[in-house]
């Protein structure tokens, strides 16, 4: 077909100028800046917290601290009275399986610490099982590495994992509940999570009056799998009354929200253990008994195959 001159110039430079913008536009696109570290209140060197807090020698004797708790939790509308037991020890861990490692002369190992909380709730229908296992890298106490928690009744069984990308965490989770099923969804790194509290908190730099703020996630050892609320929360340290507690302590208050307040003691001398805790939603914990198991291939407490 015959195009006058003047048209067929005009489409040349039509063609040009989008062609141009092309080029413009994808000269445009640059790749995601790598991620930088915050200075933040969690990671700050000489800050709140001691990063070197897990760095003890208490932790190269190859045992496991076990502390059981006499606990409260709200279950069904009503208060349950059970057994709660936390379970902290060193492990390896390798970046491959991102899991603890039966190779030690693997070249990607690296030293996390594990905490594991348990427990099985009776109430008058049926009984209500968690288990809730934390990891943090070993000079990183206030910073999660990975979550997993599980659920157990009668109703169903909910799973949920939490992992560390380096630019975000990553929540995985499946759930019996309608609404909710199986899913994957971003959440913001650089915050506490409530379930890291009992030892993350163990790791402050204690003294009266050390105050600060910290985005923190609410409770993820539930059955259900909602978007996790994001708390801002505020934190306080005290010392305790000396009725408050068996042994000198510090007293630590998190004000998650208005009428939303936990309260931690943690004994003064090291490794500064959670001696109790109450929270806004009725959980409390009172430590019974600590002892320190020799750990293998599996470690194997009184009670069974607790954790591996």
């Amino acid at each position: 077909m015959y195009l006058p001159s003047h048209v067929a110039l005009l489409g040349s430079v039509v063609v040009a100028t989008c062609l141009a913008g092309c080029s413009s536009d994808s000269k445009k696109k640059v790749a995601p800046k790598p991620y930088v570290p915050t200075d933040n209140v969690l990671t700050h060197r000489g800050g709140v917290f001691r990063q070197q807090w897990a760095m003890d020698r208490l932790w190269e004797d190859g045992k496991a601290e076990v502390a059981t708790y006499a606990a409260t939790r709200v279950v069904d509308g009503e208060p349950r009275q059970f057994e709660h037991t936390q379970i902290t020890v060193k492990e390896e861990f390798n970046q491959h399986y991102n899991v603890k490692t039966d190779d030690y002369q693997r070249k990607d190992n690296f030293p996390v610490m594990k905490v594991n909380q348990f427990c099985a709730i009776p109430t008058d229908s049926y009984p209500y099982h968690f288990l809730t296992s934390l990891f943090f890298r070993r000079d990183q106490p206030a910073m999660l590495h990975k979550l997993t928690t599980s659920s157990q009744e009668w109703c169903g069984n909910t799973f949920k994992a939490i992992t560390d990308d380096g630019l975000q965490y990553t929540q995985a989770y499946n759930s019996y509940w309608d609404g909710q099923g199986a899913g994957r969804r971003q959440l913001r790194r650089e915050v506490l999570f409530e379930d890291a509290l009992p030892y993350t908190l163990r790791s402050l730099r204690f003294a009266p009056n050390l105050s600060f703020t910290s985005p923190i996630y609410e409770l993820q050892q539930t059955s259900q799998a909602n978007v996790p609320v994001l708390y801002q929360a505020r934190i306080r340290v005290e010392e305790a009354l000396t009725t408050d507690a068996p042994q000198p302590a510090w007293r630590v208050i998190v004000a998650l929200a208005p009428q939303k307040q936990n309260v931690y003691w943690f004994a003064k001398e090291y490794p500064n253990l959670l001696l109790r805790q109450t929270t806004w939603d009725g959980r409390t914990l009172s430590l019974k008994q600590v002892r320190r198991y020799a750990t293998g291939p599996k470690l194997r407490l009184p009670l069974g195959p607790l954790i591996r």
